[in-house]
């Protein structure tokens, strides 16, 4: 589409040649308002929203499909279940990735939403219809998946969402296992970040994206979700962890759906993803501008911060 738009902008060129061009430098140096830099448009558009839709259904299947895996590989007899959980979720992530991303971008995921947002690839207001888009999908998703396991299975997996502790039987009554709050905080924080900065990456930086190939980059981050999925749940040992989320609105759907002891630690798959997707974002400014090439930048969130106090430039 990017290749055709731009054939189409050198054939107009060749056709209106001996009309005056509008100067380059004058045209950079235009200033945004606020409102444009805030992308609120964005709300009245009927593209984002169809493309929403996209998000929505796209997230719904995710959580249904993601949180089926987790069930049905803990409940086999396999030797490493999280071996096989995390090559069907990179799988699966990759084929849904490549279905949503001609009708919105192929999010997903709030993480992804947010880091385009900070760095500049959408604006804030798509961001917000987007991570709505995907929290209600999320319950959809998992609401579904609840029609369709009995009780027992719900109960037990707790619905396939994500748990810092369960309650498991013990010699002497029921005890809780898993992980501490604090060691699942730090576990969010890293690998949210290395998922944003050994993929998404890619796919941000249009050189890259353009060179590897749009199933390579998208298969490429399905890969690194499901080995981030696979060692955060070896790492620990602990059975009542489910590994580090990376996808808040996943862990919302069937929290929200499910109850009870999913909602302990909650805050952490909000809290964590969002630290490091503002750390990923203030190293894409710390590095050399010429090792990062993204196609926007007018809805960066420094620019919007210029906008708003009257500094822009």
């Amino acid at each position: 589409m990017a290749a055709t738009t731009r054939d189409a902008l050198g054939d107009e060129e060749t056709q209106f040649s001996s009309i005056p061009k509008i100067d380059e430098e004058n045209k950079k140096k235009a200033p945004l308002t606020l409102s444009q830099r805030l992308g609120l448009p964005d709300f009245f558009s009927p593209d984002v929203w169809r493309a929403s839709v996209g998000e929505l259904l796209g997230t719904a299947v995710l959580v249904f499909m993601l949180d089926t895996i987790v069930i049905s590989t803990l409940e086999s007899d396999v030797k490493m279940p999280n071996l096989i959980m995390s090559i069907l979720a990179a799988i699966t992530i990759t084929i849904l990735l490549l279905a949503v991303f001609p009708v919105s971008g192929g999010h997903l995921n709030p993480v992804i939403s947010c880091s385009a947002a900070l760095v500049g690839i959408i604006s804030m207001s798509r961001a917000i219809i987007y991570i709505v888009a995907q929290c209600i999908g999320a319950a959809l998703g998992a609401l579904a998946l609840k029609a369709v396991v009995s009780s027992s299975i719900e109960q037990t997996f707790s619905l396939g969402g994500c748990t810092l502790t369960v309650i498991s039987s013990g010699p002497n009554g029921p005890i809780t296992v898993g992980i501490e709050t604090a060691q699942a905080f730090r576990l969010e924080i890293f690998c949210t970040f290395v998922f944003l900065f050994a993929s998404v990456w890619m796919a941000y930086d249009h050189r890259q994206a353009k060179s590897l190939g749009l199933v390579t980059v998208m298969s490429i981050i399905g890969l690194v979700l499901g080995l981030l999925v696979f060692i955060s749940t070896t790492v620990t040992g602990k059975k009542g962890y489910a590994g580090a989320g990376m996808n808040p609105a996943r862990c919302f759907g069937a929290a929200l759906v499910r109850g009870g002891h999913l909602w302990y630690g909650h805050w952490i798959f909000w809290v964590g993803p969002a630290i490091a997707c503002w750390a990923f974002y203030l190293y894409t400014k710390i590095i050399p501008l010429q090792h990062f090439h993204a196609d926007g930048y007018k809805h960066d969130f420094f620019g919007v911060i210029k906008a708003l106090f009257g500094s822009d430039t």
